[in-house]
């Protein structure tokens, strides 16, 4: 895919976030911050503030207060075409119309880029087939999107987020309704995209193995940041998650998530076993 102008990986700063939800607070002075082509993961568990402060980050939901910069600038000053041109987002709750096909959902990612009543060109059309092509999904082209299965639906859309050619990547929960072959390969496809991404996971062997960096949410505060190994420790899995764990090595240099939890008596440590790194990951 030609990167255009606007596709260049953004620096993505968020100072002090504060968002309330039916007038309830949830997020409480949230910093966090992804360089340039990073891939960040945002864990915690249900109910810790991971949908809304993404939801802040594409702009469906505006905070009370803080700051959300793209390479300085204030994403939440922005005109909706000129942030759409720096974001671009897959969130839980998409589910496009029917009686479209794929190829022009994935075709409309591209009417940030145009002005009013501008029609896509050949070059928009260009860019959507090969977003396609990236998620595996160009087979896909000319199916009505609601013939397709769960998990085919989510990789046109994030075709369709690809093609917006943003700086920022926001995706919450992205793996819903894939299965492992399809979660692995998409987690794969996004590290390889070189666009500064911010997703939500509940799989936290996959957030170890894949993310560049992690941050923990608890009741919608920061409590932890980091290189995921560092992140990922026994202390902060039982106080956050309620589980013992430990870091497997199931390879040279990779390592996978044990977990188990806190309140199982019948719970076994791996590292117990003389064939600990034999054992697969939970």
């Amino acid at each position: 895919m030609t990167p255009s102008k606007e596709g260049k990986p953004a620096e993505l700063a968020i100072g002090q976030l504060h968002a309330r939800l039916s007038g309830v607070p949830v997020l409480h002075g949230v910093d966090l911050h992804a360089e340039p082509g990073e891939v960040l993961g945002v864990i915690g568990p249900n109910g810790a503030g991971k949908s809304t402060l993404l939801r802040c980050l594409y702009r469906a939901l505006t905070p009370e207060a803080g700051t959300v910069l793209v390479d300085g600038k204030e994403l939440l000053a922005m005109d909706p075409a000129t942030s759409a041109r720096h974001t671009a987002a897959l969130p839980q709750e998409s589910e496009p119309a029917g009686g479209l096909r794929v190829r022009r959902v994935v075709v409309l990612g591209r009417t940030a880029h145009l002005s009013a009543w501008q029609t896509p060109s050949a070059q928009d059309h260009w860019i959507a087939e090969e977003a396609l092509r990236r998620v595996g999904a160009l087979h896909l082209a000319d199916r009505d999107i609601a013939t397709l299965s769960g998990g085919e639906r989510q990789r046109v859309l994030l075709a369709r987020a690809l093609a917006q050619q943003p700086r920022v990547l926001v995706l919450d929960e992205p793996l819903n309704h894939l299965d492992i072959r399809h979660q692995l390969e998409a987690l794969r496809m996004i590290r390889g995209l070189g666009i500064t991404t911010v997703l939500a996971l509940h799989d936290l062997d996959l957030a170890l193995r894949y993310c560049d960096r992690l941050c923990v949410l608890a009741a919608g505060a920061v409590v932890a940041a980091g290189m995921p190994r560092d992140v990922l420790q026994p202390a902060l899995m039982a106080e956050v998650f309620g589980v013992r764990s430990r870091q497997v090595e199931i390879a040279p240099g990779e390592h996978a998530l044990w977990c188990e939890p806190l309140d199982d008596p019948a719970a076994s440590d791996p590292a117990a076993s003389p064939d600990a790194e034999q054992e697969p990951a939970c």
